[in-house]
């Protein structure tokens, strides 16, 4: 155990020292211009941050899941949109990983581990946002190829993306049991990136509607089979889930430190006052809901690590309570910093922004509510 603590003391300097240095002085101008730059990417991919959890034999880090999470935590500590290119790429090369052919696997996660490709996937659609089951964007085989038909919505990284990963159904009639994976590559004819989504946070990362017209891929961009879809996005989610509450844990910790650090600047010399007191018990909530928060996250990663079957339910709490204590924790620095905390002088604005898409990020909470009840009531 001492030697497992010390590794992931050593991963959180490690990334800590990119994460400050690199992408904490270029947050707000991420925010504002709404891009990441190219320098964040390639800092990304020359520290072979995206993967780390992808075995060495196909490009990756081979570490565990525990320290991507940490990893995934640190970085949105110092700016929210760069750490969604991790938590994004991350949803591209699990169903791969899950359920992709040794020649898939070969072929497209050395470049998206190295981050020489970069992914989107698209899920969401119009009207059944978090309802996994039900898909309209239809896969019709012809042969040797399908022809994919739909449109989808929020797809991150949408327009720059390389490769996307779509779920589609060969016949929506038959709920879950149609869904199936593909890989579209960008420049397929009839893949369409449509109009950008104007977003409330995590601007730096673009979210585009991707329309899919009459588009024919060969039946070796197919992923696990037909119709075997639901259970690799299942098992995906499980993963991911972890790893969105890893960013919104990240987000939290930021703005607490944001909080402490206006405390000691400007309330030294009113620390018997009201105000202080006040922001005394705030910062004592602050710090027990994000201690509480990270042990339930860390404990899902050493599920997952194990392959326990309980991790679904675990990744759903962690998800859950993460992303309420991300919300919770912004809003009260902005209350916190008053006046201050409304303007972009301070970061604990953008953080509030940048924390809210994680409650319905990789479904919504109610989803997330639904599962951990289910796993109760088994």
């Amino acid at each position: 155990m001492e030697l497992i603590q010390e590794e992931i003391q050593m991963v959180r300097h490690f990334i800590r020292s990119i994460a400050e240095d690199c992408f904490l002085p270029a947050a707000k101008d991420v925010d504002q211009l709404q891009r990441i730059p190219d320098t964040h990417v390639r800092k990304l991919a020359e520290n072979r941050l995206f993967g780390t959890s992808v075995p060495t034999s196909f490009g990756g880090g081979g570490l565990s899941h525990l320290n991507q999470l940490i990893m995934i935590e640190e970085i949105a500590r110092c700016c929210g949109s760069t750490s969604m290119l991790l938590t994004n790429q991350e949803m591209v090369m699990n169903p791969i990983l899950l359920g992709g052919t040794e020649e898939q696997k070969k072929k497209y996660l050395p470049p998206l581990t190295s981050g020489e490709l970069i992914g989107a996937i698209g899920i969401t659609e119009e009207g059944i946002t978090s309802d996994l089951e039900t898909v309209y964007t239809t896969a019709e085989k012809m042969g040797d190829y399908y022809v994919l038909n739909g449109k989808k919505l929020f797809v991150f990284n949408a327009g720059v993306a390389d490769i996307y990963m779509i779920v589609a159904t060969m016949d929506p009639r038959i709920k879950n049991a149609g869904i199936t994976y593909f890989i579209v590559e960008q420049g397929t004819p009839g893949l369409i990136v449509g109009r950008e989504t104007g977003k409330m946070g995590v601007k730096g990362i673009p979210a585009r509607e991707v329309i899919l017209e009459n588009v024919k891929i060969n039946q070796s961009q197919l992923i696990g089979g037909e119709g075997k879809g639901f259970k690799i996005l299942k098992e995906t989610l499980n993963r991911t889930r972890l790893n969105v509450a890893a960013l919104a844990l990240g987000i939290a910790q930021g703005a607490y430190e944001e909080a402490i650090k206006y405390a000691h600047k400007f309330m030294r010399s009113s620390r018997e006052s009201l105000r202080f007191h006040n922001t005394q018990l705030m910062l004592a909530d602050m710090a027990t809901e994000i201690e509480a928060a990270r042990r339930l996250l860390y404990y899902g990663g050493e599920l997952l690590d194990s392959g326990s079957a309980e991790v679904a339910g675990s990744a759903s709490m962690a998800k859950l309570f993460c992303s309420n204590t991300a919300v919770k924790v912004t809003t009260d620095a902005v209350q916190m910093l008053e006046g201050s905390g409304y303007t972009d002088d301070y970061p604990v604005e953008r953080m509030l922004r940048d924390a809210k898409i994680t409650q319905f990020y990789e479904g919504s909470n109610l989803i997330q509510k639904l599962v951990i009840a289910r796993q109760v009531l088994l």
